[in-house]
């Protein structure tokens, strides 16, 4: 499983023209989800995500938490996080998980974050997304479960 997090001011989701989802400040997370991952590891990548202390306290020091500043978070399918380039110029992406299996975690991670969380808006999994964001830093962090799991 791998997240991208970009810590922004305000980010949305717009599918079709319509707006399925809008935070304000907090973390805008593309999620790629594989065949191997389960429940156990999605807990533990929603632990560290929700944890993550990137915003500055009063010092200017990154020390305060999604929660400490009442962010929201955006959370977005991507599959393509699994792409895989080492071989010509398409990429394969073989590695991604199936999307039946990859979209049930994908809703398992979202109502997971809802009980940490209170703004926890989403995307429409497999649908052409167009995002917006406002990336504060710019900080973006890559978690990977391969490295932290």
């Amino acid at each position: 499983m791998k997240f991208v997090i970009q810590r922004v001011t305000h980010a949305s989701c717009t599918v079709d023209g319509t707006v399925t989802g809008e935070i304000g400040k907090g973390f805008l997370v593309l999620i790629g989800i594989s065949d191997s991952d389960t429940t156990e590891i999605a807990d533990k990548m929603i632990r560290k995500l929700t944890g993550l202390r990137i915003f500055e306290d009063e010092n200017g020091k990154t020390n305060l938490s999604l929660g400490d500043v009442g962010g929201g978070l955006l959370l977005i399918s991507q599959f393509t996080l699994y792409a895989d380039c080492k071989k010509g110029f398409r990429p394969s992406f073989i590695k991604a998980g199936k999307p039946e299996a990859a979209n049930k975690m994908y809703e398992y991670i979202t109502e997971k974050c809802k009980a940490d969380v209170p703004v926890v808006e989403k995307g429409v999994f497999g649908a052409d997304m167009k995002i917006s964001l406002l990336n504060d830093g710019p900080f973006t962090i890559i978690l990977d479960s391969d490295e932290i799991c």
